[in-house]
């Protein structure tokens, strides 16, 4: 029998632990997807004053040790803990980690530093850690792959270790003032001092991309994305020479959670063969939203950051007009306070059609996705993205730019036709957001039977973490197994 691999999976922030965004939901959630009698999945983790007490109740102590940090002998504390399976290690340090904010902080290149050192330290004091393959995701965990190979890699421990790098939002790359080389990153001297240089900054998420094995992104179409000046955040060049490393694996969702058969945050559950009942959670979110309560209107939704990357710009600017067509807008979010004041804006001036929830609240979210008829994702880019996936489960037909995985997941009906799963449009402006909601419009007015096969494609579309988990599996295995 072979030998079953060993993968650690090192992130910042993991669901149920903490959550910020999309990384803790695919940390809380592909470690479990994948761990096997052939995948033993450790995830490791920063013990951050945000996890619950109930978990931190839960934590065993294992061991302390001193990590080395450029001058600095930092103080690091070992906790487990099973959960659903799965072990995972959290890496103790309260001048580091007993803060208020999970990132923000006015020290967080030292705090990244520390806990990307400590997953290669906590390997020394761990006997049963042996991993094949570390993981790492995100800027937090860039410096991971560098530290391996400049002072572990002697090591025989470390010499046959793997490092899958993955971005999830390129945006963030943690640049910082070039003295931390040697102050705090101790690398003077090494080849990464010139690796890591980006301009006069350091880049952590730079020296990942070099020092990695393999590098992924969220979405196949992401991963071409980010080889193009217009998305590739100023390291595209970079990118287009590392392409025989580069590659990109759509995430999952949580498909028994997002189930609107099971689902007892609705109103009412339905299913594929029963979706005529999905009506009586669109007459209970219209009468929850104040908006008239009418079966014979469109809904169209927007669960979302308000931010110029989810195309609020378009959004704004479009809401005057789309009050004067026969539909009905609920949008629920926050963001930027322009954005939010101008959502509030609109609401106000038309009660009857547009109504605004300036919040984060999951619970209504999935009210949204359930009693919605159309969902609107008109993002400038995104690196994968959830909703659109969680609206097409609830039967809700999303509308989406032709940008990232909102491409690699829904398949718009002016290139799919009766196959379609939804709508979408290429430019980023607002007159492709504008003729797209028409479509969707008069294809919800004039051909319901259509309207009724594209939900039911939708609905059809397996994007649960296992498919997802199938592509990680073999990635591993070309890894480990030299292919």
């Amino acid at each position: 029998m072979a030998k079953r691999k060993q993968i650690l999976f090192a992130a910042f922030e993991a669901a149920p632990f903490v959550k910020t965004g999309g990384l803790g939901d695919v940390a809380g959630s592909l470690p479990g997807a994948v761990n096997s009698p052939e995948y033993d999945v450790r995830v490791i983790l920063p013990l951050l004053s945000a996890i619950p007490e109930e978990y931190k109740a839960k934590m065993k102590f294992v061991t302390e040790y001193s990590v080395p940090l450029g001058w600095r002998q930092s103080y690091c504390g070992l906790f487990r803990m099973r959960k659903s399976g799965i072990t995972y290690y959290f890496i103790d340090n309260e001048y580091y980690f007993k803060r208020d904010n999970v990132y923000g902080e006015f020290d967080d290149a030292e705090r990244i530093a520390f806990f990307s050192k400590a997953i290669l330290e906590t390997i020394l004091h761990v006997d049963t850690l042996r991993p094949d393959i570390i993981h790492c995701n995100d800027w937090h965990t860039a410096l991971t792959p560098v530290f391996l190979h400049e002072h572990f890699i002697s090591n025989e421990l470390f010499r046959n270790i793997k490092v899958v790098f993955t971005i999830h939002n390129l945006k963030f790359q943690g640049k910082y003032d070039k003295n931390i080389i040697g102050d705090v990153l101790g690398l003077q001297g090494t080849p990464a001092e010139n690796q890591l240089l980006d301009g006069d900054a350091v880049n952590f998420l730079k020296g990942a991309v070099i020092y990695s094995d393999a590098v992924t992104t969220v979405s196949p179409t992401y991963a071409e994305n980010i080889c193009t000046p217009e998305y590739g955040e100023g390291l595209e060049e970079l990118f287009k020479s590392v392409r025989y490393k580069l590659s990109g694996i759509v995430n999952g969702i949580d498909s028994r959670d997002f189930d609107p058969k099971t689902d007892k945050g609705i109103v009412q559950k339905y299913s594929l063969d029963t979706i005529e009942k999905k009506q009586k959670n669109k007459a209970a979110l219209q009468e929850e939203l104040g908006l008239p309560v009418n079966p014979d209107v469109p809904l169209f939704a927007m669960v979302t950051r308000m931010t110029a990357q989810k195309g609020m710009d378009l959004v704004t600017y479009l809401l005057p007009q789309m009050a004067e067509r026969d539909m009905q807008i609920a949008i629920l979010g926050t963001g930027d306070k322009d954005y939010e004041d101008e959502v509030r804006l609109a609401a106000k001036v038309y009660p009857e059609k547009i109504s605004a929830r300036i919040m984060f609240d999951e619970k209504l979210s999935r009210r949204f996705y359930a009693g919605a008829d159309c969902f609107i994702m008109p993002s400038i880019f995104e690196p994968c993205g959830l909703a659109q996936m969680i609206s097409m489960r609830y039967g809700t037909l999303p509308i989406v730019r032709k940008t990232g995985g909102l491409m690699d997941t829904v398949d718009g009906y002016w290139d799919y036709g009766e196959n379609a799963t939804g709508f979408s449009f290429n430019d980023p402006d607002a007159n492709g957001l504008r003729v797209t909601i028409d479509q969707a419009i008069t294809m919800w007015y004039n051909d319901h039977e259509m309207w009724n096969r594209l939900q039911r494609n939708g609905m059809m579309k397996d994007f649960s973490w296992s498919k997802s988990a199938e592509v990680y599996k073999r990635l591993y295995d070309d890894m480990v197994d030299g292919k």
